[in-house]
């Protein structure tokens, strides 16, 4: 599935003012929820994340992983937008051209974040876009 078109620019431009969380599932079963300023649309069917590399979503994000995202803007209810859960699977990329285009598409303040690049990019592939009701959001 794609990102709908509609909601690429509102997810390129959330941080700061809108957040979105990455939901990953720890070993005992458990989600591990982590706002992430770093999300952007990488191309139709991606979403990318800078993962520094410092906590258990590092330790649990692995090719393969199931990942959901979750937005939130009021700004969009009436688009029926203003809560979107995007649902994926990742592929980690430690280097080469996902690595640096993450890194290059990155904002200014998560690079400062990680200035010595230790950490890794993240690449969701986007199987289902929905709202909090279940319904699939599309163009």
């Amino acid at each position: 599935m794609s990102i709908p078109k509609k909601l690429q620019p509102h997810i390129d431009a959330a941080f700061p003012a809108h957040w979105l969380v990455m939901a990953t599932v720890l070993d005992n079963g458990f989600p591990q929820i982590s706002p992430r300023g770093s999300v952007q649309v990488y191309d139709d069917d991606h979403l990318s994340t800078w993962e520094r590399g410092l906590g258990k979503t590092a330790a649990e994000v692995h090719d393969g992983s199931a990942v959901t995202f979750f937005y939130s803007n009021m700004d969009l209810r009436s688009e029926g937008m203003a809560f979107v859960r995007l649902y994926g699977r990742a592929t980690v990329h430690r280097e080469g051209p996902v690595y640096d285009r993450v890194w290059e598409r990155l904002i200014e303040p998560e690079r400062k974040l990680d200035p010595e690049r230790k950490g890794f990019a993240v690449l969701v592939k986007i199987e289902r876009v929905e709202t909090l009701k279940g319904e699939p959001i599309v163009d």
